[in-house]
């Protein structure tokens, strides 16, 4: 859990670090530093979801071609 909340950090700061340097803006700063973090976990769920899919479309795929070749 340690490290997951450092990582959050880091994360965080690399969002306000860059978004100040490109904009010169604390509040653009801020502002990008909450909301991509928001942005980015709903990103992973339906990553997540489509990477599921695949799995189970290439277990189904390989369980046809084992019962095809009798295995």
């Amino acid at each position: 859990m340690i490290k997951t909340m450092t990582f959050a950090c880091v994360h965080f700061s690399v969002a306000f670090t860059v978004t100040y340097l490109l904009t010169g803006s604390w509040v653009l700063g801020g502002l990008i530093a909450l909301v991509e973090p928001m942005v980015n976990t709903v990103a992973y769920f339906f990553h997540e979801k489509a990477w599921e899919r695949i799995g189970q479309r290439r277990a189904k795929r390989q369980g046809a071609m084992n019962e095809a070749l009798h295995i």
